[in-house]
């Protein structure tokens, strides 16, 4: 099982971090070490001072493929969530300041935190999604699918070119903006379609 993420998807959330809005995908991956066990709280890394919170729809690969076209990869996921990208934005901004790739702010245990998950109905409309983050029952990001830049199928083609996508693997789609820090004993919820999805304590 791999997580592939996708950044910069949301074009506000590339201004506010001073990014450029991409003509293509930004990948990068995180280990199945980064997996946040449900129900498990996330230990404050002793590594990072500033970690931040970036909530993203999230899709399961459910059927192997590489080199999947646009128009059928729908038929490579049938379920959705919502996810925490967590990120140790200090380390990032060192290491981009350095031109070095950015796993040690992105890929480290727990870094990947994915909420319960739902089946892909004729009701969900994959371009008109809603979902949000809270942080201690206040809302700080507030996200809509139809914001992104690449959709999900256009990401799906995009990142089978150079990944072969195997069952279970799981996609980050990107944050909107509104990223921010955690404490410790702050609360984090998920929220799909109004239905909350994801708790994640910090610790």
């Amino acid at each position: 099982m791999k997580i592939i993420c996708i950044g910069r998807n949301y074009s506000e959330h590339a201004k506010e971090l001073n990014n450029e809005v991409p003509t293509e995908p930004v990948i990068f991956m995180k280990p199945k070490n980064a997996l946040l066990l449900a129900d498990k709280p996330l230990y404050y890394p002793e590594f990072t001072d500033d970690l931040h919170y970036e909530c993203e729809v999230v899709v399961k690969i459910n059927k192997n493929g590489k080199y999947i076209q646009e128009k059928f990869a729908n038929k490579y996921y049938n379920e959705i969530s919502v996810g925490l990208d967590f990120t140790a934005r200090d380390l990032q901004e060192k290491q981009k300041k350095k031109g070095l790739p950015w796993e040690i702010a992105k890929a480290f245990d727990g870094s990947a935190a994915v909420g319960s998950f739902l089946p892909i109905t004729p009701e969900i409309d994959l371009k008109n999604i809603h979902f949000q983050l809270k942080k201690n029952d206040t809302i700080v990001q507030d996200g809509n699918t139809k914001d992104m830049i690449f959709s999900i199928n256009k990401i799906i083609e995009y990142t089978s070119k150079f990944f072969t996508l195997n069952i279970g693997d799981l996609i980050f789609t990107g944050t909107p903006a509104g990223v921010g820090p955690v404490n410790v004993y702050d609360k984090l919820e998920g929220f799909l379609n109004g239905k909350k999805l994801l708790d994640v304590d910090i610790r």
